[in-house]
């Protein structure tokens, strides 16, 4: 019996190409302003138009600034950037979602929200975090720019199959772990690179019991492991969250859309290339200390220590602990931080400022702590004002900026400056991430939140 990922991958095979790659088809292609420029180029140059228009959707998200997005942008690139896109999705005739109107956001936060994300889809766009949208049970995964134009001109891509690998996760989360944790802590079991070449479907008991912005946050961070995407199954929870979106199927089409939705998983007898397993009640909340995403601990454990260390890893490690100030050994626990970062297509969602503003609830920003809270789109932000988040929250002593990639990378206004300690809910803790020299430490909103209000690493449980 197939595996899901070979179910969806071999409906859309248009051919095989003998000793070489398979031609895919791709039902969805997402486009933003940074990795789509030379696309159109290309397309300019050989004369082409779209192949199939209508499946293309693009957003700026990356130069965004996130606050006063009606006015002129001032950096020079990001402004370029910004018109670029505007024009080429003009000339070509294509769906733009523009900065600053009520569709804007972040591609991987707009695309579930609107419904463009749906099971059994192929969904492809030139960010590494395309996998996101696998939670919706769609094999989706991030492209080059050569690739984003080979979409644009053929609506399908040349691809190796990757192998298949399941990732079983059972028991229940304790209070305060949240999907942000679970993927952090399958992080540093596999290592960065531990699920390269493979495409990962997450099943068992905690996923089930995950909600959709959890199973998004868990597949976001996929690509972390080296893994060329992840994916869940569909099931109730996503059927309910897709129910009366904008480009959810209505009346019968719906009920047939939901008949093949439900055949969309792997059988019983199905065989993965690798398959791994892991209890949810070992997980506690966690933090990284390193330069990579799989440099992680729980929240109240101690950096290793060199004995603890392969030796071929020991000189990687300790540049690494230089560059963030620490020491091996060293437990993180009431560390001082100067910034937390609330947002990016990890962490925002409805649901991460619901859990942050549960935190600081009758609670004060402490001192010295600059915070940046920003939704992942203005449907999110429409919600945190509907729900009353944002009166919580600015009694807190926070401000809710306006939606954006913002400072999950340093390629937008919001920079953590060279030195400086930011809690930041997004994917990446790379050397220069967040800003030159800045120092990140990967956590969920609960974490950073605690840290919000008490300035230093603080284990939220204390304080829920």
């Amino acid at each position: 019996m197939n595996t899901l990922f070979d179910k969806i991958w071999d409906k859309h095979v248009v051919q095989i190409v003998d000793d070489g790659p398979t031609q895919l088809y791709i039902d969805r292609l997402y486009c933003h302003e940074v990795t789509s420029p030379q696309a159109f180029a290309g397309m300019r140059e050989r004369g082409l138009k779209c192949f199939r228009p209508q499946q293309i959707f693009c957003m700026p998200d990356h130069n965004t600034p996130t606050h006063d997005q009606d006015k002129p942008v001032d950096d020079p690139i990001s402004r370029k950037q910004l018109e670029t896109l505007d024009k080429n999705c003009e000339d070509f005739g294509l769906t733009e979602y523009k900065m600053f109107s009520k569709d804007n956001g972040i591609i991987h936060v707009v695309g579930p929200e609107k419904g463009l994300s749906l099971p059994g889809m192929t969904i492809v766009c030139g960010d590494s975090h395309t996998s996101t949208h696998g939670a919706m049970g769609a094999v989706a995964f991030g492209i080059g720019t050569s690739e984003v134009e080979m979409v644009m001109a053929s609506q399908c891509i040349l691809q190796q199959k990757p192998k298949s690998m399941r990732i079983n996760i059972n028991g229940r989360l304790a209070k305060g772990v949240t999907a942000k944790d679970v993927a952090l802590y399958l992080m540093s079991k596999l290592t960065t690179s531990g699920a390269t070449g493979y495409f990962v479907e997450y099943a068992g008991d905690v996923v089930r019991d995950m909600s959709m912005e959890g199973r998004l946050t868990l597949c976001n961070l996929s690509i972390e492991m080296g893994a060329r995407g992840g994916f869940i199954a569909p099931d109730e929870t996503t059927f309910e969250y897709i129910k009366g979106r904008e480009y959810a199927p209505k009346g019968d089409e719906w009920d047939k859309a939901v008949a093949y939705w439900k055949t969309l998983k792997s059988g019983e007898d199905a065989v993965f290339d690798k398959e791994l397993d892991f209890n949810g009640e070992d997980i506690e909340p966690r933090i990284t200390y390193g330069t990579n995403p799989g440099m992680g601990i729980g929240i109240t454990e101690a950096i290793p220590t060199l004995d603890e260390i392969d030796e071929n890893g020991k000189a990687s490690f300790l540049k690494s602990l230089d560059y963030m100030g620490f020491k091996p050994g060293d437990k993180l626990l009431g560390h001082k931080i100067d910034y937390v970062f609330l947002g990016a297509c990890t962490n925002g969602r409805i649901e991460d400022f619901r859990a942050f503003a549960s935190v600081v609830e009758g609670k004060q920003k402490a001192d010295g702590v600059t915070a940046w809270l920003v939704p992942g789109s203005w449907l999110v932000d429409k919600q945190i004002r509907e729900e009353g988040l944002d009166k919580i929250l600015e009694a807190a002593g926070f401000e809710i900026r306006q939606p954006g990639c913002s400072a999950c990378l340093a390629m937008n206004d919001d920079k953590i400056p060279a030195g400086k300690y930011s809690v930041s809910t997004s994917n990446r803790n790379f050397e220069g991430r967040q800003g030159p020299g800045s120092r990140t430490i990967l956590a969920s909103p609960l974490v950073a939140a605690a840290a919000a209000v008490t300035g230093v690493i603080t284990d939220p449980r204390t304080l829920m």
